[in-house]
């Protein structure tokens, strides 16, 4: 049996990575994650992924952080992916080999809540996978391994499951080098940082004043949460899937049926929609809606 670990995570993108932790032979002895919460209209209380699939997988699982079960756990390391709050100095001293976290940007870049979501809106090419040794500040431990990856085009969830996939191998091939003390980690340069937010409902309203292209770096970066949304007869309309278009005459932001495609005028050049969600409905093609609402 390898080394005893306890794993924090909470979304799907932590699941990749405790799979891959217990395939490799680790005693995952405890996996922490965050307490069941109400999900949509009817707000059923629902478990995690993480909870999801470490029962699963037959491990033991906390709901919050509970120093005297760590305590009993006796875990070399701590893995942390995606847990959902800062993890306090006192839990982390519990490790003698401290706490890894698999932090999805190119530290000290994009530090924080949103990075995948920062990097596509900036219109970033690369971006990649850091595991960090934590400390007390938020993304600031010192770096362990890094991996990159190219964005070509893809949006957040397809990015996101890319990467979880990309951390999970990246930390597999780290971890035992780093319990064996043959890896320094190295400090992040903290003049170099950049901060993400944490998104908002409000965040993706589209201001179609905006060149296209930032328009559609929006559209790929907040899908699905907190999407892109403008308003269409009074009420809000999703746009869920869109490619560039070229410069059209016509007002900036009003929905336009040009020759069968579906097109919105922008600052600058067009959006040439092609998969949308009109409030209170579902997910509807382009073609289905200029049939229906224009």
């Amino acid at each position: 049996m390898k080394a005893k670990i306890a794993f924090f995570g909470t979304p799907e993108f932590a699941v990749p990575a405790l799979k891959a932790l217990q395939a490799e032979g680790y005693d995952i002895c405890l996996a922490i994650t965050q307490p069941d919460k109400p999900v949509g209209r009817k707000q059923d209380l629902t478990p995690s992924p993480v909870k999801v699939a470490a029962k699963k997988l037959g491990l033991k699982v906390a709901e919050g952080l509970t120093a005297g079960e760590l305590k009993d756990c006796s875990a070399e390391a701590g893995i942390v992916v995606a847990y959902g709050e800062i993890i306090p100095s006192g839990i982390l001293n519990l490790f003698p080999k401290g706490c890894l976290n698999i932090h999805p940007s190119l530290l000290p870049k994009y530090r924080g809540p949103s990075p995948i979501q920062s990097a596509i809106f900036k219109g970033d090419e690369k971006i990649g996978v850091s595991i960090i040794r934590l400390d007390k500040k938020l993304d600031h431990g010192p770096v362990v391994a890094v991996v990159e990856e190219e964005i070509r085009g893809m949006n957040c969830q397809q990015l996101t499951e890319k990467l979880a996939e990309s951390g999970a191998r990246l930390l597999i091939d780290t971890l035992p080098d780093y319990l064996a003390g043959k890896i320094k980690p190295e400090d992040q340069d903290d003049s170099r940082a950049t901060f993400t937010k944490l998104l908002k409902r409000e965040d993706g309203r589209i201001d179609w004043q905006k060149p296209a292209e930032e328009v559609m770096r929006q559209i790929r970066a907040y899908f699905p949460w907190p999407g892109s949304f403008t308003e269409f007869k009074g009420k809000q309309v999703k746009i869920l899937k869109a490619s560039l278009g070229e410069e059209i005459e016509g007002e900036i932001g009003k929905f336009q049926n040009k020759n069968g495609r579906l097109v919105v005028r922008c600052g600058q050049e067009s959006v040439v929609i092609e998969e949308l969600q009109p409030e209170g409905r579902k997910p509807m093609s382009a073609t289905e809606f200029i049939n229906g609402y224009l």
